[in-house]
């Protein structure tokens, strides 16, 4: 599950070796931990990719959610997926939804979707190309922003899962509880280590927006994904997520060795 790559000069075998880059949220052992730490709080699970064929309906105003990173029917980036798989993959069992997927983009409707598309969507996940499909989708969309404004605010790999799991559960729009707003409310009580501040303190105001974003809506107003994990990991001053990972979400523990 890919990083960024940049290409580099080849320098002469006397010059001197540039130092190691920090390790960061895309490191794979570290993504492999952010993709738990994330299945613990969608699904339940740190089986993350047992979650490829998850869909229900969970009452939030979203449609449907499903797959690795829950998209949502009602939030376009179910359709984008679907898209791409079709692109990559024409025919496939869930290409005939893409009209409904359309019509119903911005509100909860399962109008044209049932009573099948839970079944097809289930079908779809044994499929390698639509596994990849999902990965690819979660990178461009959620994983790969969340990690370059992390790095670009001097964050370590904690700072950058916290803002991962933020802009997974409240997307990027423009509204006041998503993930750049949440950023914008941190900011005007703490400047981020890229700009001089103490990364603790940081992350705890951003922390503290998080928990208010997640306050103004019902479904996401059980705060334990921050309260019971991320800050636990921030008191013990784990900033690079090393194991042993001892956390909780919704009364349950979970364990990362």
């Amino acid at each position: 599950m890919g990083a960024a790559t940049c290409g580099a000069l080849l320098s002469s075998p006397r010059a001197a070796a540039a130092p190691a880059a920090a390790v960061g949220l895309d490191d794979p052992a570290k993504k492999e931990i952010a993709m738990k730490l994330v299945s613990s709080a969608e699904n339940s699970s740190l089986d993350w990719k047992a979650q490829y064929k998850y869909i229900e309906d969970i009452g939030d105003g979203r449609g449907y959610t499903a797959g690795i990173i829950g998209f949502c029917s009602g939030t376009g980036d179910m359709l984008d997926l679907v898209e791409l798989y079709t692109d990559r993959k024409p025919g496939n069992v869930l290409a005939r939804y893409l009209p409904a997927l359309r019509r119903v983009d911005g509100t909860d409707s399962h109008a044209g979707l049932d009573p099948n598309f839970p079944d097809d969507w289930r079908k779809a996940a044994r499929d390698t190309a639509f596994q990849q499909a999902q990965n690819d989708e979660r990178d461009r969309v959620y994983f790969n922003p969340a990690v370059k404004q992390g790095k670009a605010d001097g964050l370590r790999v904690l700072g950058q899962f916290a803002y991962y799991d933020a802009i997974v559960m409240h997307g990027d729009g423009g509204d006041a509880t998503s993930f750049s707003s949440i950023r914008r409310r941190a900011l005007r009580q703490a400047k981020p280590p890229a700009q001089g501040g103490d990364e603790t303190t940081y992350l705890n105001a951003f922390l503290d927006a998080r928990v208010w974003a997640m306050k103004q809506e019902e479904a996401h107003s059980d705060t334990s994904r921050v309260d019971t994990a991320q800050r636990v990991f921030l008191r013990k001053g784990n900033f690079d997520l090393n194991p042993p990972l001892d956390w909780k979400v919704y009364g349950d523990s979970y364990h990362i060795g």
